[in-house]
């Protein structure tokens, strides 16, 4: 997708011309919109951190950090990206960063964070999960992606939202795939520690197996469920995870 730019010759259009032509035109024209080689949100976090190590945190940091946002970087995410730089770019550049990070971070509406985490995946967040929604703690969406031979559905939590402690039951086969696509969840079964999830991770959840998916307390998740074929196939669902189970989170 192009980026498009005009701060160079609104800014600096009289003063500098053709600074301001390589502002809009090159560095965001061009540089900005190459397709395939890196993601405007890989580009956003390569930015902040660059801007960071050179201590530049002004207004431009600003924008970029609002760029971050809207591109899919959560604050939990930029969080740990200025945590980890700082033992390279400097404790009081991170310090910085942080006080403009925090500030752009806690404005916006709940709209904004769900677009920038659409805005994170390829799959559609769809439609409020209406039909589950006595099984979840909290606002979660469904996308069906495909409900010929394997049901693939996109699964969204808005943060702090988790599906109750449930079972999937089979005569035959069965169970569930959960591949996360964006944001950041747990998921956890009966009697063991809870499972951070990123994307590309991967969950094989077998029959008979009493467990509970969902968001971070600060974060949109989202993760494919993909149904796998069986006999008899159905959901037991069990008692919601209780907000002490929530909170002991890793």
């Amino acid at each position: 997708m192009a980026v498009k730019q005009t701060a160079g010759r609104d800014v600096l259009g009289e003063f500098a011309p053709k600074f301001a032509q390589l502002n809009d035109d090159v560095l965001f024209g061009e540089v900005w919109s190459r397709e395939g080689l890196l993601s405007l949100r890989d580009r956003c976090l390569v930015t902040v951190v660059s801007l960071m190590s050179q201590g530049l945190i002004d207004d431009s940091f600003r924008y970029h950090l609002m760029n971050a946002k809207k591109n899919g970087i959560t604050r939990t995410e930029m969080a740990e990206i200025l945590t980890h730089a700082a033992f390279y770019a400097g404790w009081p550049k991170a310090w910085a960063a942080f006080h403009m990070a925090k500030d752009v971070y806690s404005t916006g509406s709940e709209d904004d964070e769900k677009a920038a985490h659409q805005n994170a995946m390829i799959f559609p967040i769809g439609q409020p999960n209406t039909g589950f929604s006595q099984y979840f703690t909290g606002e979660s969406f469904l996308a069906p992606l495909s409900v010929n031979q394997v049901g693939i559905y996109n699964v969204t939590f808005a943060p702090k939202c988790r599906n109750n402690w449930h079972i999937h039951q089979a005569s035959h086969g069965g169970g569930q795939i959960l591949i996360c696509v964006a944001g950041e969840g747990y998921y956890q079964e009966w009697g063991k520690p809870a499972q951070r999830l990123v994307p590309g991770d991967v969950v094989n959840i077998p029959t008979g197996v009493k467990h509970w998916h969902g968001a971070g307390p600060e974060c949109w998740f989202s993760h494919l469920a993909v149904e796998v074929p069986g006999e008899n196939c159905a959901n037991q669902w069990l008692e919601p995870v209780t907000d002490a189970q929530y909170q002991a989170l890793d």
